[in-house]
């Protein structure tokens, strides 16, 4: 991942869920490479797991827009046809996906082929970012239940492990991911959120006080991570 953007992934929270301080916003941006900071950060939002619903693309925009940064929307349903989406993720500073159907967003993603769009951009130094399906997409395999009963489904593979958002919100996740044959494998509570950079080992941040992720390395037990809280500072 030389040279690649950090890919933060969050467990629940921040602006789609109307938590309107900013705490993990703020530090999403501070993610943003020195070479590419400027005034106003660009920032484009990815609603296609939740429809492209309108509401979401309210919120990022109202939130985004209060950090300093330019917003804009990248929706599916309906594509815009006369805009160059690769072009816009490229020049993006931060993505930003949101959540809902994570199989569905892959599949309409590989279709249009967005998803080498966004493999590009991060290549090159944009930060990438979601919550939920946003966090679940780039790893080789998350949990999800956008599948009848829950499962375990195949991501897109730019992140080794398993991933999985929600781990105490929803108490069906935890088996899934202690049960996941791919390691590492993360759980990530809400308020989390969890970040990889090129090269280190992941970091663990949260919105509140006394968060923890969940944690198995390759041939050892699962444990506990304390995250750093933000909510102070």
């Amino acid at each position: 991942m030389t040279g690649a953007g950090a890919v933060a992934c969050i467990g629940g929270g921040g602006f789609l869920v109307d938590d309107e301080r900013g705490v993990q916003e703020r530090h999403l941006l501070t993610l943003i490479p020195e070479s590419r900071r400027r005034e106003r950060p660009r920032v484009v939002f990815l609603g296609l797991a939740h429809g492209d619903a309108e509401r979401g693309q309210f919120k990022a925009y109202k939130m985004f827009s209060k950090l300093g940064c330019d917003v804009t929307t990248l929706p599916f349903f309906p594509y815009e046809m006369k805009r160059d989406y690769p072009a816009e993720a490229k020049a993006a500073d931060l993505v930003y996906v949101g959540g809902g159907n994570t199989p569905a967003m892959i599949a309409v993603w590989r279709e249009f082929a967005f998803d080498r769009a966004l493999h590009d951009a991060w290549q090159a130094g944009t930060v990438l970012s979601g919550i939920s399906a946003g966090a679940n997409c780039w790893f080789e395999d998350y949990v999800t239940d956008s599948v009848p009963g829950g499962g375990v489904r195949a991501g897109l593979g730019w992140l080794p492990g398993t991933f999985c958002p929600h781990l105490d919100s929803e108490p069906w996740r935890a088996p899934l991911l202690a049960g996941a044959a791919r390691a590492p494998a993360y759980g990530v509570r809400e308020g989390g959120m969890m970040i990889v950079r090129p090269g280190t080992a992941p970091e663990f941040v949260a919105d509140k006080p006394g968060v923890t992720a969940n944690v198995r390395w390759p041939g050892e037990a699962a444990r506990e991570v304390p995250a750093l809280d933000l909510s102070s500072r």
